[in-house]
Order: structure tokens, then sequence, then C-alpha cells
């Protein structure tokens, strides 16, 4: 008899494509997100934090969202198809089985800038 497979690995500052359910518990979504929570978490439990991205960088001048532009290194390396916003203030714990692939990782830069929409959206 063998247990139920292994959701994915998953890292901190990892963007992953995965299916997003909405608030209301009805319909989701496959959308990109940022690995928020800690690798030592990661490793140990099934579920992991996310923060949105989205397309909808109207709001970047805030301090709970983090720009990434698709023309640096840096929003090549998270794999960025356009110009795009972390939203600090929307996060998500979702099973990583729902991960359907990573499309980049954050460099430490953005990774520490986050850190800091992260403590603004929470309070910290």
């Amino acid at each position: 008899m063998s247990g139920s497979p292994r959701p994915p690995a998953v890292h901190r500052g990892d963007v992953v494509v995965l299916d997003w359910g909405y608030s209301d518990g009805g319909a989701s979504k496959v959308r990109p997100a940022v690995v928020v929570q800690s690798d030592a978490l990661n490793r140990r439990l099934t579920a992991t934090v996310l923060a949105a991205l989205t397309s909808n960088t109207s709001r970047t001048h805030l301090s709970t969202q983090l720009l990434i532009e698709q023309n640096t290194p840096a929003g090549r390396t998270a794999g960025a198809l356009r110009d795009s916003a972390v939203t600090a203030e929307n996060l998500l714990t979702a099973d990583r089985s729902l991960v359907l692939r990573r499309i980049g990782r954050l460099t430490s830069a953005l990774l520490s800038e986050l850190d800091d929409c992260l403590r603004s959206a929470l309070g910290l």
C-alpha cells in the first residue's frame, strides 16, 4: 500500500502558477503567485503561503505592493511576461498540490523588498 504522492517542492521566493481559489469558495482561476512561506515550513507542511501576482500595476505606489518590471534582469529571473505587481495584501494558504509549475524566482533584492511589503501589509 503506497501513500499519497508528495506535493511539489516549493521555496520562498519561487514564482509559481497555481489554481487559485476565490475567497467565496466557488470557482478558481489559474494565476501566478510568489511563495512567501519560509523554506523550513515548506519542507514540513503540505500547504504554503503565497502572495498574488497581478498585471494591474496601478497601485505599486502603495507600500504593500512590489513592482516587477518585465524588461529588467530581475523581471526576467522572476519569469515576468509583463510588468506585474506582487500584492502582499492578497495572501493565500494553499495546498502545494495546487501548484502547477514554477515559472521563475525573485532575486534576493526583490525578495527583500517584498519582505518590506509584507511587513506593511501585516502591520509588523
